[in-house]
């Protein structure tokens, strides 16, 4: 008898992303999987503008390396991903199909050659559609006619799939409200690479000191961080004005990276020595940058921050993170002073309690002890082993002989 084939997945993706690429190499090499991801556009790999960031960015980390990728052709005239037409690749559903996959696992809707897909896949092939978004409905305005004409294309492009992968609580609570059954959403959690963040710590903490030193931040100063786009949906404004009013006697509050905020932000904090700015920080310097914070906060404001990835990445290097209420990690990884803490999306006053909090709980060294061991222990269950067990457990469902479509 010959030995058992490994199931193929093809995996159809917009570009190559920092945060998949690791758990695409998990897969193949831990995963017991033949993988093939679909991308249909080479954003990322070299150095492009990043319109969030207003700057030309280009990630030093590997992106392909470890598994097997292809590049779909595509129409589209640029190499953007930010909007709907962006992404348009006729060929996309028969290129997938010659590969001849068990399971395609898709990533998002957002784009017209994934809906293409979605509603054409029938046509090339019998394998079984998994689906993974991130989307929720925290903070999501109700009503409208907007509202309602989104709900229907929703739930008919999750109708055209099998099962769901659900990143988190708020994502599970997405797909059930736009009519996924509930024993075909299978959890598979948002993660980054914990090991990356995680490794050597003793060297990240020296670096971090040493950053801190450069940055004219001193030791026993309380540093709370901001890492992403200075845009408005993010509110670093919301932030800066709750620092303001926290009056917290010994802390500093450090930005960093770039956008459109910048400007007034720099305008309206540059008679306050106690707030600074740093400029974008690419991969391999995260781990030193959270490292050196004592809180990392995430004031987002609407539905759009989805996830959250900061803040796992936080965590793995064992830093606690204050979050709005419509950041879709919060529900899954802050507890309230336990991993972090949260606070209603735009209300300063609440922000500033929390920072407060923040402050007090993390000056003791004892609270402070058992907040990272809490910390390391919810985090460790958001890893690449726990999404690829949940992606096989989907699999195994919408293969069985009883579940195929």
């Amino acid at each position: 008898m010959s030995p058992r084939l490994p199931p193929k997945l093809a995996v159809v993706v917009s570009h190559p992303i920092q945060y998949y690429a690791p758990w695409f190499r998990h897969l193949t090499m831990h995963g017991g999987i033949d993988l093939r991801v679909f991308y249909l556009s080479r954003a990322g790999l070299t150095a492009s503008r990043d319109a969030g960031f207003g700057r030309t960015i280009a990630w030093d980390v590997p992106l392909l390396d470890g598994y097997s990728s292809e590049f779909v052709p595509s129409t589209a005239r640029g190499t953007g991903t930010a909007r709907f037409f962006d992404l348009r690749n006729p060929t996309l559903a028969p290129r997938v199909a010659a590969w001849k996959p068990d399971t395609v696992l898709v990533f998002g809707y957002a784009y017209a050659a994934t809906l293409r897909l979605l509603a054409t896949w029938a046509r090339h092939s019998r394998a079984p559609l998994l689906f993974r978004g991130d989307s929720h409905l925290l903070g999501r305005p109700a009503g409208g006619w907007r509202a309602r004409l989104r709900r229907a294309v929703v739930a008919w492009a999750l109708g055209r799939c099998s099962a769901f992968l659900a990143t988190g609580r708020a994502n599970r609570d997405f797909f059930l409200a736009h009519g996924a059954p509930p024993e075909r959403i299978f959890h598979a959690p948002h993660c980054v690479d914990n090991a990356r963040f995680a490794a050597k710590p003793a060297l990240t903490k020296a670096a971090a000191s040493e950053w801190r030193r450069a940055l004219g931040v001193a030791d026993d100063r309380f540093l709370v961080l901001f890492a992403g786009k200075l845009e408005p949906k993010k509110r670093p404004d919301l932030l800066l004005a709750a620092f303001r009013a926290a009056e917290l006697p010994d802390a500093t509050l450090l930005f960093v990276g770039h956008g459109t905020l910048e400007p007034s932000l720099r305008a309206a904090a540059q008679s306050q020595a106690d707030v600074i700015f740093a400029p974008f920080q690419n991969q391999t310097a995260m781990p030193r940058t959270y490292t050196a914070a004592d809180v990392m906060v995430l004031p987002s404001e609407g539905h759009q921050e989805t996830w959250g990835l900061a803040v796992n990445e936080a965590m793995a290097t064992g830093v606690p993170s204050i979050v709005s209420d419509v950041v879709g990690c919060g529900p899954d990884l802050i507890s309230e002073g336990e991993t972090g803490w949260t606070f209603p999306a735009g209300d300063s006053r609440a922000l500033s309690d929390a920072l407060r909090k923040a402050h007090a709980h993390l000056r003791d060294p004892g609270r402070r002890e058992s907040l990272r061991v809490n910390l390391a222990a919810r985090i460790g269950r958001y890893d690449y082993a726990a999404a690829t067990a949940g992606l096989r457990q989907a699999m195994a469902c919408v293969t069985a002989p009883t579940h195929r479509p």
